[in-house]
């Protein structure tokens, strides 16, 4: 066991200690409860991803929603709408217009 010398300067020493240590627990008790859940992405996926593979969705962290991200809304199918659709007229049959004029024969 550590022995201290018995004097104010170790016991003020020790008191600072304790109230630092105090600080220190609550800063990494707080930094535990924002860093819940799993890191996206992971390093498996990291992994696959350098190996060439392809990741179209990452598996849910477990955070829950971003506060600062907008919700995103999806239509219901078979909306009370329609939608336009645009296609060219049938017409005749047009030549080709040429842009330059034919070019004057060699002789």
């Amino acid at each position: 066991m550590t022995e201290y010398a018995d004097n104010p300067m170790t016991e003020a020493a020790k008191k600072q200690y304790a109230a630092e240590k105090e600080v220190a627990d609550q800063i990494r008790a707080e930094y535990a409860s924002r860093m819940r859940g799993r890191p996206t992405p992971t390093q498996e996926e990291i992994d696959h991803t350098m190996l060439g593979a392809h990741i179209t969705m990452h598996e849910d962290d477990g955070s829950g929603p971003e506060p600062w991200a907008p919700r995103q809304l999806e239509a219901g199918k078979g909306g009370a709408y329609q939608t336009r659709h645009v296609a060219a007229a049938p017409g005749p049959a047009r030549p080709a217009q040429q842009h330059r004029p034919p070019a004057a024969p060699r002789e």
